[in-house]
C-alpha cells in the first residue's frame, strides 16, 4: 500500500503541477483537446490541413521548376521558380543602381540595431544606442539618396520591396508622436487646437488613402509656389504619414478617455505641470493599453504601402505586375510572385505582432 509523502506535510512548500498539464502536453490539452468542441474543432482542422498541405507542398516544392531561363521551361504543372535567380534582385532592390545594392543591404543592417535599442530594454551601451537610433534616419537617407562622397540616386529608382520597407518604415515612425498631438489637441481645452484638430482627424479618416495620394501626385504640386518642388515619394510618404497619423490619433485617444479622472487629479496634486502630467503620469498608462490598437494601425499601414502601384511606384506588388506581363514569362508566373510578395509581407507583419504580444506582457502590472 503506498504511503503518502509526508515531506509536504506541515511545510509551505507546493506541490509541483501535475506532468499532464505543464510543457507541450498540457499546452495540447488546454488549446487542442480542451473539451468536446475544442477536440471537434481540432480532428476538422486537422482534416482540412490534411486537404490543403499536402497539395500545396506538391506544388510548391516537390513538382516545381527550379531551373530555366525563360517561362516555356517551366514543364511541370508544379510552381516555377525558375524566375527568382534572375528577378530577384528587382523584387527586392527595384530599380535601384546593381553596383549601389550594397547601400541598402548596409541600411537594413543598420537597421535592426537602431530598431534594437527604441522597442527593447537592458541592452549594453543603451545610451549610445539611443542616440545612434536618433540619427539613424539621416544614416538611411545618407546611404540611400547619396551626396557627400556617395553617388546621387534619385527616389524613382526606388522599388521593389526596398520601397515599401522605405514608406512603411517612414510612415510609422512619425505618426506615432503626430498621432499622440493630434489626440491631445482633439482633448484640449482650447477650442481652435480642438477645431483644428478634430477637422483634420475627421477629414482625413472620411478619405480613401488612394485619394489622398492621387492629391499629393498631382494635385499638392499646384499649390506650391513655381519655384518649389517636392519630390514623388516625398509626397506619398507626407500622405501616408498623415492618414495613419489620424487613425493613430483616434487610437490614442481612446487609451486617454480610459485614464481615471483621478489620475489628472494625482498630477495636479504633485504640482505637475500639464506637459510633465501627460509625460510622466498619463501617456504612459494610455499608450500601454492602446498597443493593441496601435499596433494594428501600423500592420494596416504597412500593407497599404502597396497602393503606391496605383499612382506609378513600383514597388513589390509593382514588380510582380511587371515580370507577368514579361514575355518570356507571361502565363507562367501569375502566382508565384504573388506568394512570394505575400511571404515577405507575412514575416515583417507577423513579427511586429509578436512583438506587440511579448511588450505587453511585460509591461503587464495587473498580475503578480
Amino acid at each position: 500500500m503506498d504511503t503518502p509523502d509526508l515531506n509536504y506535510a506541515g511545510s509551505n512548500k507546493s506541490r509541483p503541477p501535475p506532468a499532464n498539464t505543464v510543457g507541450i502536453i498540457g499546452w495540447i490539452r488546454s488549446n487542442l483537446l480542451g473539451g468536446p468542441v475544442n477536440t471537434c474543432l481540432t480532428l476538422i482542422s486537422c482534416y482540412i490541413l490534411w486537404l490543403i498541405v499536402p497539395p500545396l507542398l506538391d506544388w510548391t516544392i516537390f513538382n516545381a521548376d527550379f531551373t530555366g531561363d525563360s517561362g516555356r521551361e517551366c514543364t511541370t504543372e508544379g510552381a516555377c521558380w525558375a524566375w527568382l535567380d534572375q528577378r530577384i534582385y528587382q523584387f527586392l532592390y527595384g530599380f535601384y543602381p546593381p553596383d549601389s545594392y550594397w547601400r541598402v543591404n548596409i541600411a537594413i543592417i543598420l537597421l535592426l540595431p537602431a530598431l534594437a535599442y527604441v522597442l527593447f530594454d537592458k541592452l549594453p551601451f543603451s545610451r549610445q544606442g539611443r542616440w545612434f537610433s536618433l540619427t539613424y534616419p539621416f544614416l538611411a537617407t545618407f546611404l540611400l539618396i547619396g551626396g557627400i562622397g556617395l553617388e546621387g540616386i534619385t527616389t524613382d529608382k526606388f522599388g521593389g520591396f526596398m520601397l515599401n520597407l522605405v514608406a512603411g518604415i517612414s510612415g510609422i515612425v512619425l505618426s506615432l508622436p503626430i498621432g499622440i498631438l493630434l489626440a491631445l489637441g482633439r482633448r484640449s481645452k482650447l477650442p481652435a487646437i480642438r477645431i483644428l484638430s478634430v477637422s483634420f482627424i475627421e477629414f482625413i479618416r472620411g478619405v480613401p488613402l488612394i485619394t489622398l495620394l492621387f492629391v499629393a501626385v498631382i494635385i499638392l504640386q499646384l499649390f506650391l509656389p513655381p519655384n518649389v518642388t517636392l519630390d514623388q515619394l516625398v509626397r506619398v510618404m507626407i500622405m501616408i504619414t498623415l492618414f495613419a497619423s489620424a487613425y493613430m490619433a483616434e487610437v490614442i485617444r481612446g487609451g486617454l478617455q480610459a485614464i481615471p479622472n483621478g489620475q489628472y487629479e494625482a498630477g495636479k496634486a504633485m504640482g505637475l505641470s500639464y506637459w510633465q502630467s501627460m509625460r510622466l503620469i498619463i501617456l504612459p498608462q494610455a499608450l500601454k493599453i492602446s498597443i493593441p490598437g496601435i499596433v494594428n494601425t501600423f500592420i494596416g499601414l504597412f500593407k497599404d504601402t502597396t497602393l503606391v502601384i496605383i499612382i506609378g511606384l513600383f514597388d513589390i506588388l509593382g514588380q510582380a505586375r511587371v515580370l507577368q506581363t514579361n514575355p518570356d514569362w507571361m502565363g507562367k508566373v501569375d502566382y508565384e510572385t504573388f506568394l512570394i510578395a505575400a511571404i515577405f509581407f507575412f514575416i515583417v507583419c507577423f513579427s511586429i505582432s509578436r512583438y506587440s504580444i511579448n511588450l505587453e506582457k511585460r509591461l503587464d502590472t495587473d498580475h503578480d
